[in-house]
């Protein structure tokens, strides 16, 4: 596995295409209370993540190195209790989402992760979080948020009985070593190791396993 830094003009793409694959599969969603990978998402659930998501990493961005979520990991918390925090907060602002159609949830996801690709280049060498005495970047991070967008991605795609990979799923690979430090990453084929390691079953719906709620990239998910 892919353990050198991931090429910056790579991520800015990987990003990019992640964003406007959601925006694709969400453009086809035909029944909004369809079941997800997400256990007890419904595709509408997993719009209004990704909306609290984006909006999130662009609060993160803009207060780094000095952000909620730097906060948390410098604590140097074990894994299990950083998968906790993390899953309690993204139910919390889940259940306060106003009600709103899923293409206005989608609409509000796209206009922050916007916001954020415009801001991160020139941003791109800050410190963004430390965990256990390593510094990582806003560059970093912006790997962990192209992991996220590419997983949802492919739970929408499931979601509509769809498949989809990314274009660069080793990019992938290197983005989780250094934008989700606290979670190992399975081996074997870049994007299934990826799946494999969000807690994904590459097979869903077919072999009857689910992601757990609101489970991404653990790096805000």
């Amino acid at each position: 596995m892919e353990r050198t830094p991931p090429d910056r003009h790579r991520v800015l793409e990987s990003y990019r295409d992640g964003v406007q694959a959601i925006r694709a599969l969400a453009g086809r969603v035909a029944d909004w209370a369809a079941p997800t990978p997400c256990t007890e998402w419904q595709i509408i659930d997993l719009a209004g993540h990704l909306r609290c998501v984006a909006e999130n990493y662009l609060e993160y961005l803009q207060d780094s190195p000095d952000s909620r979520l730097a906060k948390l990991f410098a604590r140097d918390a074990a894994t299990a209790v950083l998968i906790r925090q993390q899953a309690r907060q993204n139910a919390a602002e889940l259940a306060v989402l106003p009600p709103e159609p899923g293409p206005d949830r989608i609409m509000a996801f796209t206009v922050s992760a916007g916001a954020y690709a415009d801001l991160m280049p020139d941003m791109w060498d800050r410190t963004h979080l430390v965990y256990r005495g390593t510094k990582y970047t806003v560059g970093d991070h912006a790997g962990a948020a192209c992991v996220e967008w590419h997983l949802h991605a492919w739970d929408l795609a499931r979601a509509i009985g769809d498949d989809y990979r990314p274009r660069d799923p080793e990019l992938l690979v290197s983005a989780w070593h250094w934008g989700v430090p606290h979670l190992p990453l399975a081996s074997g084929d870049a994007w299934e190791a990826v799946l494999r390691s969000s807690g994904r079953s590459p097979s869903w719906p077919d072999s009857g396993s689910e992601a757990g709620s609101g489970s991404g990239s653990g790096s805000g998910s």
